[in-house]
């Protein structure tokens, strides 16, 4: 039996399972609580792989709704939430988050534009604050 087996097996018994048994919609997965019910060392990389795969996922008709932890997805506190579905309700798309910083990308473009572009802009107010420190420097004087 492979490490992500072992995995899969251990999970379906001792979340996937019991949270379809409760009629719950969602259920998650902290990676490190896994790890350490295996009694494992140094395997977090497989456990996170093994609950992001697709073959965990279609074999308990989940959906994984949101992978919260640092960004290489790979560490003992990053937290897994499925939802589940319904048996014959075909499987839904997971929600993908953008984001709030990709969000805003090009919200200035319009406004930099009508100040002649962003270099001037910043030419500008480096002008205006240097000549406003200048002015608090003569006052002290």
């Amino acid at each position: 039996m492979t490490q992500s087996d072992q995995v899969i097996q251990y999970v379906q018994r001792s979340y996937i399972e019991p949270a379809k048994k409760r009629g719950d919609s969602a259920v998650s997965i902290k990676a490190g609580d896994v790890h350490k019910a295996l009694r494992w060392n140094n395997r977090v990389p497989s456990v996170c792989q093994a609950l992001s795969s697709k073959r965990f996922l279609e074999q308990n008709h989940l959906t994984l709704i949101e992978k919260q932890g640092p960004p290489s997805g790979l560490s003992t506190t990053t937290v897994f939430t499925y939802r589940l579905q319904i048996p014959g309700e075909p499987p839904s798309k997971p929600v993908k988050k953008a984001s709030l910083l990709l969000s805003l990308q090009g919200a200035g473009k319009e406004l930099f534009k009508k100040l002649g572009g962003g270099e001037a802009f910043l030419r500008e107010e480096r002008r205006s604050w240097n000549a406003a420190g200048t002015e608090k420097v003569r006052r002290k004087a």
